[in-house]
């Protein structure tokens, strides 16, 4: 008998193929319009890009689930006499990922271009050179033109760009995707508000906002915060899953690919938050694993935690091998226990009983 093959949610696939570095996240804007309009009771745009989504909003207390849509990629920065197009990095990079790389750019209107990201080949670097990491200054994107005049017909100096990296399933429910971190956040986010929309005794308001800009500052999950003024506030993000080799557990925690959302504690951790989404977890007989972090977390509850008077906040990852590389790694598994965890979250909230957290 052949087992069922896994389908992985079109919600979260379309996400993924969605191409949205920061500043420029419309494609993933559009998706989360589509998906999450039609069940929301309010649903709001704001300047920065954020997309707001709320259910129930006479609810108490009131939950903010926030995960970003936009991901790490490049912006066209000069272009030569030539035709080659030098860039300059939109969140954090690790230059040995860069060079030759297949990449779009993103020009006006609905049109893209392709190109290959590309540097002078070892055979022709000295030994010096071999020994030391590139500069970016020293890698280009060759679209085949042969002149700027032939380049500025089809890109503009600041056209955004991404890793030409698309989404595939390697073995059953473990993907591959350019930017699961953290198109997979803002779907937990999401998906979460459109589960419990159809929940009839839910006590708390919910609203789940797609963040912009997290990857160059936490800057749209800033805003988003002090406009939606919740009690309690969850940031959902990717971690690091460190079962793999040259990741020692000593340094970086233990973390597995498959074991479960991974909760966080420190600083920046209300420890009610903390507490009610373990025991959350327990109740659903769900593997997690806890992360312990001593200082704001490079994530959007650093900035949730101080929006206006301060809120309680929490922080749940979905465990991610070879972040900010194209070709980041998850189990769909884990994704679909995180919007479990989280629904449940959010249906225990009681009236009132925020008031000590």
């Amino acid at each position: 008998m052949t087992s069922k093959a896994f389908t992985p949610p079109p919600f979260l696939v379309d996400l993924l193929k969605a191409r949205s570095p920061s500043g420029y996240e419309f494609e993933a804007q559009a998706v989360v319009d589509r998906y999450i309009k039609p069940v929301a009771k309010e649903y709001r745009k704001d300047a920065m890009g954020n997309r707001l989504a709320s259910i129930n909003l006479k609810g108490d207390p009131t939950l903010m689930l926030a995960g970003h849509m936009d991901e790490i990629g490049f912006i066209v920065s000069y272009i030569d006499a030539k035709g080659f197009i030098y860039f300059e990095p939109i969140g954090g990079h690790d230059v040995t990922m860069v060079p030759g790389r297949r990449v779009t750019i993103l020009t006006k209107g609905k049109t893209t271009v392709k190109g290959v990201t590309g540097k002078r080949a070892i055979h022709l670097l000295t030994l010096e050179e071999r020994r030391r990491l590139p500069k970016i200054h020293e890698i280009w994107i060759d679209i085949g033109a042969r002149s700027r005049a032939e380049v500025t017909k089809l890109v503009n100096i600041g056209d955004p760009i991404v890793y030409d990296q698309g989404f595939e399933l390697l073995r059953g429910t473990i993907g591959a995707a350019r930017a699961f971190d953290d198109k997979a956040g803002c779907y937990v986010a999401c998906e979460t508000l459109r589960r419990l929309a159809k929940i009839k005794s839910l006590t708390a308001k919910i609203t789940a906002v797609a963040t912009t800009q997290e990857e160059i500052g936490t800057r749209g999950a800033a805003t988003a915060a002090y406009a939606v003024n919740p009690h309690l506030a969850i940031a959902i993000d990717v971690g690091h899953a460190t079962d793999h080799p040259d990741c020692k557990g000593s340094q970086h925690g233990e973390h597995s690919l498959s074991g479960g959302p991974i909760i966080c504690r420190g600083p920046n951790i209300n420890p009610e938050i903390f507490n009610r989404l373990i025991t959350c977890a327990k109740k659903l007989k769900m593997a997690y694993q806890i992360e312990a972090d001593p200082r704001p977390t490079g994530t959007d509850a650093r900035v949730l935690q101080m929006a206006r008077e301060g809120v309680a906040t929490g922080l749940v990852s979905i465990p991610l091998r070879y972040m900010h590389t194209p070709g980041e790694v998850v189990d769909l598994n884990v994704i679909e226990d995180t919007v479990r965890l989280l629904t449940a979250f959010a249906k225990s909230l009681k009236k009132g009983e925020y008031g000590h957290w």
